[in-house]
């Protein structure tokens, strides 16, 4: 993996070239990151361009105080966050591929792909924002609390605390079922 420090100096080379290779380096976590939020492919597109659009009319004041995919979270995650407020009301089809690959049995009853990955997405839905993202972060990016830490600013005794309330949540869910 290039280091901040490398993908800086090639920016500050030669800005097109220097953007290229820091959008190469984060556009794969960066659509993660927003697809988990926003659950669409289409719409992930669109959020994650417009993402890139922010970073690169910002990356000349960018100062350094934080990782440079630190500061790119948190442009990604206030825009799907934007996008979210927005709509809010509507509802839209996914029609990418499941998360899961087979039948499921959870408390004696068997469960299609589409159904498992249906009910683990209402358990996630049910989550206030905050386990969410630190579920999120920890479950699918497989971050290390340290890393989530200087993220979002919080302790992290708090994020463990957090992600162990967010899995509890998420076992309950599943097994109302």
């Amino acid at each position: 993996m290039v280091s901040d420090k490398d993908l800086l100096s090639s920016y500050q080379l030669n800005p097109e070239a220097g953007f290229k290779k820091i959008v190469e380096t984060f556009q794969e976590r960066v659509y993660w990151q927003i697809r988990r939020l926003v659950k669409n492919h289409e719409d992930t597109a669109d959020i994650m361009q417009q993402v890139f659009i922010k970073v690169w009319k910002a990356l000349p004041e960018f100062r350094g105080d934080s990782a440079l995919y630190t500061w790119i979270y948190r442009i990604a995650f206030n825009e799907s966050h934007t996008f979210l407020s927005k709509a809010a009301k509507m509802k839209t089809a996914d029609l990418d591929p499941p998360l899961f690959e087979n039948a499921v049995e959870v408390n004696g009853k068997n469960f299609s792909p589409e159904e498992i990955e249906s009910i683990f997405h209402r358990a996630l839905e049910t989550l206030p924002e905050k386990q969410r993202l630190v579920f999120n972060l920890k479950y699918f990016d497989e971050l290390k609390f340290t890393e989530i830490e200087e993220m979002l600013g919080t302790s992290v005794g708090a994020l463990k605390a957090s992600y162990h309330l967010a899995v509890k949540k998420i076992e309950e869910y599943i097994k109302a079922y």
